[in-house]
């Protein structure tokens, strides 16, 4: 089993950077592909930006694209979301969560373990 635990979320005014970190609480995690998704109130988990097993290849989703990054540390075993520009709609629960495979993936159904989510709000 693998436990991650998020952090680094809060309160921001809009046009504000904050960078979320998951740490993973085994070494198996670093062979997977991970990724964070958002979920608003009243509205569907989605898919924000995932990462390869080592890093090379990321994905992001449209709504986010030129305003968040996401990376990874394989010896810390974390992975980060660096948002900036942050607008209101980015309000959310962030949860971040590891594939079952090494490559990316935007699909919910292709990750495993979920961390339990953190707050990011977004004032205006």
């Amino acid at each position: 089993q693998v436990q991650l635990v998020e952090s680094g979320g809060g309160l921001v005014q809009a046009g504000g950077s904050l960078r979320l970190s998951c740490a993973a609480s085994r070494r198996t995690a670093s062979n997977n592909a991970m990724g964070w998704f958002r979920q608003a109130p009243g509205k569907e988990r989605e898919f924000v930006a995932a990462i390869d097993w080592n890093g090379g290849t990321t994905t992001v989703a449209n709504s986010v694209k030129g305003r968040f990054t996401i990376t990874r540390d394989r010896a810390k075993d974390t992975v980060y979301l660096q948002m900036n520009s942050l607008k209101p709609e980015d309000t959310a629960i962030y949860y971040c969560a590891t594939s079952r495979s090494a490559a990316v993936t935007i699909t919910q159904s292709s990750y495993r373990y979920w961390g339990q989510g953190i707050q990011v709000t977004v004032s205006s």
